[in-house]
């Protein structure tokens, strides 16, 4: 129990903003991706809000709900289907429960009363509280709770339930209605105030509802299984030490593991347990069950001593919810003061992270110059901050461009062969309203979208590229096939495996090719953590990775402290490699793919930006901002696009580009009949791509690669 609960490394939440509700007991919650929404419960009155927390930016807001509003609830059924909430039954007030089934349209804050139909043998559910409530598939599964059998409500008798009923939900919205199920084994005893979960095995696809604890007149530990597909119902044989009996806990599926925290627990005597129940207190109490094996293992134990207030405090009547591998607990009684006209609620919120993050996504370039980088990568949910680091090949000499001849160049990005420096991003096309949030774009100025330019990565490359002439009828031939250990992704659907174009030499012209690195000799060197999903790098600290105490943990004393370290400046034409890792409360995560990326050669011009595409009704129209010139010139202009070809249809991974604009100006019109030649690429979403360079006294700089998203219909015309 000890080492299990070293492990742990809870994190309670300050600082928020927005209106916080007032704590309770009774409550429920679900999750819709990063937000927390909260319903019911009670303390001095039952609430009646929707309350809402958003876990990326710790904020609280409340939504401005509208339609069929339901009365506040406590202990009521609360699930989510997608961004639909279902609220079944609950008190509403003393000694009165409902049966009322609401639906929350979530995406437009839309309550309304939904009237499932009966089912074909027996009564609906009957009015109820501390039922179970739970999803899987198009159907929810409500089983026990408690009734009033007396039709007075200030004069309650109480009746525990262990009725089963089935809801099937039709999809999107609505519901059809109830049925009863003809189940096999013995059902679990009358209950209220249990848990319920649905857990399908990646391995075996039969999904299992497991019922646990819960109140009937005492408090009970039993574990019960529910086969969905047989509807049998059986007692599964469990290893490990069983959490003490409990009512008004949680239980959170994360993986394979049901974590089940808190409740009102029997008062031991004497290290017994009371038969009678008479005594009873809330614990703080942490275990899980690992659903494959069945096995308890206990986190924190119900006698734990927190004396630093490092874990949360005892309570029942909670709620807790999962976001991706984070478990959030909020509020809730904390049961030291018993009277009932004197509850004692608790105010705080907590999260745990149960797993090390996953890894990012690869290193993306925004831009880069002589001395420095603008880098980013995807958001990671749930995390901490994030470890940049980076290490560094020799400066790669610079390859001259053949003087006067028009065409692009660009320099040796790898030493492994001549590179593509390329801006990759992705715009969307505004007319047909795709605009993704996921897309690498920075902002959308009326009919335009502006792009986040991004530089692309290492990729192979043959002596073969680079074969331009400046009439649009000629072809340009760019191998875009990457490493498979080191293929990047500017977003998650964004492929930035582009390939080299040294344009400054023809087809004859050999290009110069440098010795590898060998992969035993790179070193790794950090670069800082950042609470955000992006850097400016311009130096990194000397002290190599295994010399570094970054522990698993990330406890404060471990993080180095980077005042103390040497930094070193990046050097000019200089390949560097970059991997992140995202950390949580678990850890460091694993790293990201490697990306690579080249700092400016002095001389050059930087690759043009802030590409916008406007579409119009038979053409669409190009412009881009100027990069920076050493000289403060810029000579002329080039922009292709990726075209069909056999060439192509041999070898996907080989894109073809024909030259649509040679000129001084920072704009072009692509034309219909051009558009019509041009190459859908499905290396993630379908999109048109262009690219664009700028030229000085020097040559060609490194080229802007645009992805222009289509939706379905335009890409199945491809």
């Amino acid at each position: 129990m000890a080492a299990a609960a070293a492990g742990l490394s809870w994190r309670r939440v300050s600082s928020s903003t927005g209106p916080v509700p007032r704590s309770r007991h009774g409550h429920r919650a679900v999750a819709i991706r990063e937000l927390v929404i909260i319903f019911g419960g009670g303390n001095e009155g039952i609430a009646d809000e929707l309350h809402v927390y958003n876990t990326a930016t710790n904020q609280w807001f409340l939504p401005a709900v509208r339609g069929d509003i339901p009365p506040g609830c406590a202990a009521h059924g609360f699930v989510c289907d997608g961004t639909r909430i279902l609220v079944f039954g609950g008190m509403v007030e003393y000694g009165r429960y409902s049966n009322d089934l609401y639906e929350l349209q979530a995406s437009r804050w839309l309550w309304k009363k939904v009237k499932p139909q009966a089912p074909s043998t027996g009564s609906p559910p009957c009015p109820r509280l501390g039922h179970s409530f739970s999803l899987y598939g198009n159907k929810c599964y409500l089983f026990g709770g408690l009734a009033n059998e007396s039709e007075d409500s200030n004069n309650n008798v109480p009746r525990y339930l262990n009725d089963f009923y089935e809801l099937e939900l039709q999809h999107g919205s609505g519901v059809v209605g109830w049925s009863i199920p003809v189940t096999k084994g013995v059902l679990p005893s009358p209950r209220e105030s249990h848990t319920a979960i649905v857990y399908c095995r990646k391995d075996l696809g039969s999904p299992k509802m497991y019922v646990f604890g819960g109140m009937c007149g005492c408090r009970l530990n039993d574990l019960w299984e529910l086969d969905i597909e047989t509807m049998t119902w059986s007692r599964p044989e469990t290893k490990g030490t069983v959490p003490l009996p409990r009512s008004l806990h949680t239980a959170n599926v994360i993986g394979n593991k049901m974590y089940v925290f808190g409740g009102w627990v029997p008062q031991s005597a004497g290290g017994e347990i009371s038969t009678h129940d008479g005594e009873w207190k809330c614990t703080g109490s942490f275990s899980y069950l690992n659903l494959d094996t069945t096995e308890w293992i206990g986190l924190i134990s119900d006698c734990q001593e927190d004396k630093s207030n490092l874990l949360p405090g005892p309570r029942a009547g909670h709620c807790a919810v999962a976001v991706g591998t984070r478990l959030y607990i909020w509020s809730g009684r904390d049961g030291y003061r018993k009277a009932w006209n004197n509850q004692v609620c608790c105010k705080d919120l907590w999260y745990l992270d149960t797993e090390k993050p996953p890894a990012p996504s690869q290193v993306q370039l925004i831009r880069a110059t002589t001395n420095s980088f603008q880098v980013k990568w995807d958001e990671v949910p749930t995390v901490e901050g994030y470890l940049l680091q980076l290490h560094a090949d020799s400066p790669v000499p610079s390859v001259a461009g053949v003087p006067g001849t028009g065409v692009p160049e660009t320099s040796v990005l790898s030493s492994k062969g001549p590179q593509t420096s390329a801006n990759v991003g992705e715009l969307h096309d505004l007319d047909k309203r795709t605009v993704n949030p996921d897309a690498s774009v920075s902002s959308i100025v009326s009919s335009t979208q502006t792009m986040v330019t991004q530089q692309a990565v290492k990729t192979e490359s043959s002596s073969t590229n680079g074969a331009v002439v400046k009439d649009e009828t000629s072809l340009t031939t760019f191998n875009s096939k990457s490493e498979a250990a080191e293929t990047a992704y500017i977003m998650p659907s964004t492929r930035v495996n582009t390939g080299q174009t040294n344009d400054s030499h023809s087809s004859k012209t050999p290009q110069r090719q440098m010795a590898p690195v060998k992969t035993r000799d790179r070193q790794w060197y950090d670069v800082g953590i950042f609470k955000n999903n992006s850097a400016v790098v311009s130096q990194f600290y000397l002290l190599p990775e295994e010399t570094l105490s970054i522990s698993n943990k990330m406890e404060s004393a471990d993080v180095p402290d980077y005042r103390l370290l040497k930094k070193q400046d990046l050097f000019p034409g200089t390949v560097y490699r970059f991997r992140v890792a995202a950390i949580n409360g678990c850890g460091v995560g694993p790293f990201s793919k490697i990306s690579e990326f080249k700092t400016c050669i002095p001389g050059f011009p930087g690759a043009p930006s802030t590409v916008k595409i406007t579409k119009s009704v038979d053409c669409i129209h190009l412009s881009w901002e100027p990069p920076a010139s050493p000289s403060g010139n810029i000579l002329e202009y080039s922009a292709y696009l990726a075209i069909r070809s056999t060439q192509l249809q041999e070898n996907p991974s080989q894109l073809v580009f024909m030259r649509i604009y040679c000129g001084l100006k920072t704009s072009c019109i692509v034309t219909a009949a051009q558009l019509s030649n041009a190459h859908v690429d499905y290396t993630s979403r379908p999109a048109i791509v262009f690219r664009i360079s700028a030229k000085n006294e020097r040559g060609y700089g490194p080229a802007t690669q645009v992805r222009w998203l289509q939706d379905m219909k335009t890409s199945s015309s491809k």
